[in-house]
């Protein structure tokens, strides 16, 4: 199964090229193999105001992830431990139940190694319907390839860009390319959506906003992003600065604990979004209070994976 030069086995999707024969069952770094496993499906308010609104992102939840950082928000989904698999027709037709719902777009959360089936779906949903944008909600670690197979089908890109630095990037997301790698995306990204587009009640319908999770201790490299995306794009990105990372009690294992076993604090967070506002960028979101709880983080239950709302332990996969 192939899409415009990049294939699902041997797999060769991400940054990460392992080649993991996954249509005979074997499992890429991503942990998956060539079957979609879902989570979670349903009306998400916790976005930026311009992808939730007041009605909600439709929201699809996808287990596995290419680049598995060691402070993993949504660690359960991230490993393969929680997820329920779907046909591709199924999740065409979450879609649809979502955009039925009411949602302003459809999220898609983590979709890497699932983009040849998830484009094939978007696809099929449009013919029998889909009118919302489609949301790429990824880490930034994306291959160009991949990126530029989804124009005119992906109308906003919601992505991370982590790290400037790649010490750091080597060791928490064991990932030492990743700037090269997500600056390259990137830049696809624009040139496949083009400048920011509203519609009413301010609702993003294509553009691409630019996400960093400010990790304590280390706002030179926060700084350091904002130099880059900003300093390269200006106002055809948006940039979104989250102070919600939350302290996971599992890290406590993890030699990383030293410095991410705390939240960012107040004036960690009020620096980076000064130096933001030093550096001229206006089209931004932040944070105000407490954001780093657990509470943020959905619950990864399988809502809206089965339409009748049965079977939810039908799929489920364990080790």
């Amino acid at each position: 199964m192939d899409w415009k030069g990049i294939r699902v086995s041997p797999c060769n999707l991400c940054p990460r090229e392992c080649g993991a024969k996954r249509d005979e069952g074997g499992r890429g770094f991503c942990g998956m193999d060539e079957r979609i496993y879902l989570a979670r499906a349903a009306l998400h308010m916790w976005e930026e105001p311009c992808i939730s609104g007041t009605q909600g992102s439709g929201t699809v939840f996808f287990s596995g992830c290419n680049l598995r950082c060691v402070y993993c928000q949504n660690y359960e989904i991230a490993a393969g431990e929680r997820g329920q698999q779907v046909s591709q027709e199924r999740l065409s037709e979450i879609f649809l139940e979502l955009q039925g719902l009411g949602a302003a777009n459809i999220n898609l959360v983590t979709p890497d190694h699932y983009v040849v089936q998830v484009a094939r779906a978007v696809l099929t949903a449009r013919e029998n319907g889909l009118k919302v944008p489609v949301v790429y909600n990824g880490s930034g670690y994306e291959k160009v390839e991949a990126i530029r197979g989804l124009k005119g089908i992906v109308d906003i890109f919601l992505t991370d860009f982590k790290y400037m630095d790649a010490r750091l990037a080597e060791k928490y997301s064991n990932a030492a390319d990743y700037p090269q790698v997500a600056g390259a995306a990137l830049k696809e990204m624009v040139l496949a959506v083009g400048e920011p587009a509203f519609g009413r009640e301010g609702m993003m319908q294509r553009g691409v906003i630019v996400r960093h999770l400010l990790l304590p201790g280390h706002k030179k490299n926060a700084k350091a992003v904002l130099d880059y995306v900003y300093g390269t794009y200006k106002d055809s990105v948006y940039i979104s600065l989250l102070n919600q990372y939350t302290p996971l009690g599992r890290l406590k294992d993890n030699p990383g604990w030293k410095e991410l076993g705390r939240k960012v604090t107040k004036r960690e967070y009020e620096e980076v979004v000064d130096y933001a506002i030093g550096l001229g960028v206006e089209n931004a979101f932040i944070q105000e209070g407490d954001t780093a709880r657990e509470s943020f983080i959905p619950e990864f239950d399988y809502q809206g994976v089965w339409k009748n709302g049965s079977g939810m332990e039908v799929g489920l996969w364990k080790e």
